[in-house]
């Protein structure tokens, strides 16, 4: 599941401005369980099952990013994909 990604993708998870870089499956789904600011929500739901998937080998990691990047959106965080 500790697979790169492409590209990372920055998100501010704290503060505007203030950007973590999540560059794997694993980081974004440890960012979405730990520091996330909504417990609820279909884009997380789907991405916490689409970085599981990734995990298991069903899905590939660029999946995960995408699944991730609208799961920031729906959280309304800052980011830059």
């Amino acid at each position: 599941m500790d697979t790169k990604w492409t590209k990372p993708v920055l998100v501010a998870l704290e503060e505007p401005g203030n950007y973590t870089s999540i560059e794997t499956t694993q980081a974004a789904s440890w960012a979405m369980i730990e520091d996330w600011p909504t417990e609820d929500g279909a884009a997380l739901d789907h991405a916490l099952l689409v970085c599981a998937a990734v995990g298991a080998g069903k899905k590939k990691p660029e999946d995960a990013r995408r699944a991730f990047i609208a799961a920031a959106v729906e959280a309304g965080l800052d980011i830059k994909a």
